[in-house]
């Protein structure tokens, strides 16, 4: 989710760039109108999109997140996260300032709906009127134009001009897209950012429109000429907004801009290619997605394997109700029946559990080689089949690790308890593990870490698509060193 929003934000920080740097001084006003709307919904849309054939071009560095190693002494049960451990409530946060922003959106509009009863109404051909008493106040909405009792009739005609145009061109519908992106996207200030500027460009267009009925002159003597209130609500369409004023004015003296400046809308396209390109190298697929989430559970459930056993363990004898009850869990088969006697009569030690068939599991969908079509082959592990190659590669690597990893010489260093390691590393295109990375406690433990890592044989690389691919593995490692 992160990652999305960081996308979004750069995505329509670019859009406003060009926006403001190209086209914002044009007079391609409807133009530039789809531009904000589009971009804005554009940039919520790009980093969902994938094209395979761009990320096939560019040779991948797959992630595969492998199994914890345990290794240790005996009884060692892995320690599982503490549920009390305190974690930030993002989701929660978005979601009470959501509440909150609909709330204040929520009395906007019933702030709109007071002042449409409290008023005169007069149905018109293409909309309704309302004439506030003792105010000069004058705005749209949808389609209802506000005018207070107090303009002048001069005034109020080209008011009313000014508020048609935003009633015919459906403003309204702008603004209400944006208000939704500010109740979602609160946080967002470019959100705000493009509101702005969309309601800018929707007094251009109306300020075009009647200028060239009413006359330049005349029209920029009635903007100057008059100071009138105007209604805090920030998605309706108020004719007098004194900040806007200026660029108004600005704006009707400018000329008509040069057809030949719509070439400036092309920058976009390479833009929206180079963001293309970059959603496409860098989001997983879906599959990656899906085998990841199995990873986790995977590892969770196996976790909790470990710690029954050891709680029968300690159990010893059980009572024909703890039997019942045990097996109902398992599953009452002749299956289910081995797994509850492996775990309870065998009692397993969790530290020698390196492949998951001595407890009738197939995790072979625990490592995420979903993206490739051959997986690094291990010594030994030639000739086999897809699936039995990710099982033999994760039970090879596994029994590596624990025989080589030197508990020993780290008790004699005076370490002691348990100890967790998170490691990473390449298998590059020539087979060879590269670009290690070792995140410890101490530098006793990583340069152990390191040591072991670096003596992994040899592997014949993965492939896709025909072609040799590094792959980069995430390799968490847990022991136990006795006292």
């Amino acid at each position: 989710m992160a990652h999305y929003i960081i996308q979004t934000l750069v995505f329509q920080l670019l859009f406003l760039g060009v926006y403001d740097l190209f086209l914002k001084k044009e007079t391609f006003f409807n133009w530039n109108r789809w531009y904000l709307i589009g971009t804005a919904a554009l940039s919520l849309v790009l980093p969902f999109v994938q094209i395979a054939a761009i990320g096939r071009q560019i040779s991948p560095e797959l992630r595969v997140q492998l199994p914890t190693v345990f290794i240790g002494g005996e009884g060692f049960v892995p320690t599982v996260p503490n549920p009390e451990e305190f974690v930030f409530p993002w989701m929660a946060l978005w979601q009470i300032g959501a509440v909150l922003a609909g709330i204040w959106f929520a009395s906007k509009l019933f702030k709109i709906f007071r002042l449409s009863r409290s008023g005169q109404r007069t149905r018109l051909k293409d909309f309704m009127l309302v004439i506030l008493p003792d105010t000069k106040t004058a705005f749209s909405f949808w389609r209802t134009v506000f005018l207070g009792a107090d303009l002048a009739p001069k005034q109020r005609e080209i008011i009313l001009q000014h508020e048609q145009v935003h009633v015919k061109q459906r403003h309204t519908f702008d603004q209400l897209f944006f208000e939704l992106l500010r109740i979602l996207f609160w946080f967002n200030p470019l959100v705000y950012m493009y509101q702005n500027r969309m309601s800018s460009l929707q007094e251009y267009i109306a300020d075009a429109k009647v200028a060239a009925i009413q006359g330049k002159g005349p029209y920029y003597q009635e903007l100057l000429a008059q100071v009138f209130q105007s209604q805090n609500i920030s998605f309706v369409n108020t004719f007098f907004n004194h900040s806007l004023i200026k660029k108004r004015i600005t704006m009707l003296q400018r000329s008509r801009s040069s057809r030949l400046k719509l070439l400036k809308y092309t920058v976009l396209l390479p833009l929206i290619a180079l963001m293309v390109f970059y959603t496409s190298c860098s989001q997983e697929s879906e599959a990656s997605k899906t085998e990841v989430a199995k990873t986790t559970a995977d590892t969770e459930v196996m976790t909790k394997i470990i710690e029954l056993s050891e709680a029968l363990k300690a159990k010893g004898e059980l009572s024909p109700e703890e039997r019942n009850a045990l097996n109902f869990f398992a599953n009452p088969t002749t299956e289910g029946d081995q797994i509850y006697w492996s775990l309870q009569q065998h009692l397993i030690d969790p530290s020698t559990v390196t492949d998951s068939k001595e407890l009738h599991f197939d995790q072979s969908q625990a490592i995420a080689f979903a993206l490739l079509d051959e997986v690094p082959v291990y010594p030994g592990c030639e000739g086999l089949d897809l699936e039995a190659a990710k099982n033999c590669f994760q039970s090879k690597l596994s029994q590596f690790i624990a025989a080589e990893f030197d508990t020993e010489s780290l008790k004699d260093q005076g370490f002691s308890g348990k100890q967790r390691i998170q490691a990473r590393f390449v298998i590059n295109t020539q087979g060879q593990v590269a670009d290690i990375e070792v995140r410890a406690p101490s530098e006793a433990l990583k340069e152990v870490t390191l040591k072991v890592l670096q003596a992994i044989p040899q592997l014949r690389p993965g492939k896709k698509g025909g072609k040799t691919v590094a792959v980069n593995y995430s390799l968490p490692i847990i022991f136990d060193i006795g006292e």
